[in-house]
């Protein structure tokens, strides 16, 4: 029996290379594909601007292929495990190298490496350029494929609360302590969720704590009367800190000052599932990639002559696929607090992991 969990160094670079070409071949085909369609719907929207022509359509090329990378380079490596394994398996290699005493581990054991090659490498791709890709791709489409504007400092639609009761400005300018306010807003609740009052202001200023509601007017909802406020200090645990933490996108943020800005919001008391969620899985995604010579490994083992081969291939790709779609279900819940973020980036990874290898030791070993 051998012990060792690689095969010889000359099968391992053998079916190492084999894995690795045709993950390349695979995802530049899918990547091409996936990419005249995007054109085909986009070009007309960056065309419509005055001005863009061919050099804008390149660009957008450009900051859509990494996302489409990151995306499906997954998919690329469960369709180049069948591919592999089930080539391997027509011409008897399979077979040779379980004559030759070879256990299922050890077959897959050249997969395995090059899928936790493939996984480090799609972790930093990720975060060294498909984050900002993200960044700038949707600043590009917020000006509507149009001049990307110099940030003024200024926010339009600004909506925040203090607990049940509500906080509205149609623009706000500053930062920290010196925030200012205008077209402001306020709705006290009652208890069971009713909008009690309503207090409407042309300006609002820090007041530390609270916000100053000048030339404020009151309208009760109970009464259905107005009555002039003068100054009113409104949401005294609604903070600066609070309120500059508003615009964080997390997929336009690389993973550690991901890690810091979920420490911020945490410190000010905002709701952090949903970062804490796509945070993990900056981690469980990438390696993903280790998963699918696993779950596609039911391809390798069996006769190819009894008839079963083709049907092995479709339940590695059911596997596969059923993974990527419980993934993504387990990371929806995660973001909107269903799971506890955790649970929801690692569960179906863990999952999955059992199953690939439950299936292998139960039908080869």
């Amino acid at each position: 029996m051998q012990l060792d969990f690689f095969p010889s160094r000359t099968l391992t670079l053998y079916l190492a290379k084999m894995f690795v070409v045709r993950i390349l071949a695979v995802l530049v085909m899918l990547v091409l594909v996936l990419l005249a369609l995007d054109l085909l719907a986009a070009t007309g929207e960056i065309l419509a601007v005055e001005g863009n022509g061919q050099g804008e359509i390149l660009t957008y090329a450009s900051l859509r292929i990494p996302q489409l990378i990151s995306r499906f380079l997954p998919y690329s490596v469960l369709l180049a495990t069948l591919i592999t394994l089930v080539t391997l398996n027509q011409n008897s290699e399979v077979v040779a190298m379980k004559a030759a005493g070879l256990s299922a581990h050890q077959v897959l054991a050249p997969l395995l490496l090059a899928a936790a090659v493939v996984s480090v490498v799609s972790f930093a791709f990720n975060e060294r350029v498909v984050t900002r890709a993200n960044a700038t791709l949707k600043a590009w489409e917020a000006a509507e494929f149009g001049p990307i504007p110099r940030d003024s400092g200024v926010r339009s639609n600004v909506y925040l609360t203090d607990g049940d009761d509500i906080l509205t400005a149609i623009s706000l300018t500053g930062a920290g302590e010196l925030i200012e306010l205008s077209g402001v807003t306020y709705y006290r609740r009652a208890p069971g969720g009713m909008i009690s009052e309503q207090v409407r202001a042309p300006r609002a200023v820090y007041a530390g704590p609270g916000w100053r509601l000048e030339e404020a007017q009151r309208f009760d909802v109970g009464t259905a009367q107005s009555s002039a406020a003068g100054e009113l200090v409104v949401a005294p645990s609604l903070s600066p800190a609070q309120i500059d933490l508003q615009s964080v996108d997390p997929d336009a943020l690389p993973f550690w000052e991901l890690s810091g800005t979920i420490d911020a919001f945490e410190a000010a008391g905002r709701r952090t599932s949903e970062m804490r969620a796509k945070w993990w899985h900056r981690l469980s995604g990438p390696l993903s990639a280790l998963l699918m010579p696993l779950l596609g490994s039911v391809a390798a083992f069996g006769l190819a002559r009894s008839g079963q081969l083709f049907v092995r291939a479709v339940i590695g790709m059911a596997l596969g696929f059923a993974y990527f779609v419980i993934d993504n279900a387990a990371l929806a819940m995660g973001s909107f607090g269903g799971y506890p973020p955790l649970l929801a980036a690692w569960a179906p990874f863990l999952l999955f992991l059992l199953l690939g290898e439950t299936v292998l030791v139960r039908t080869e070993e």
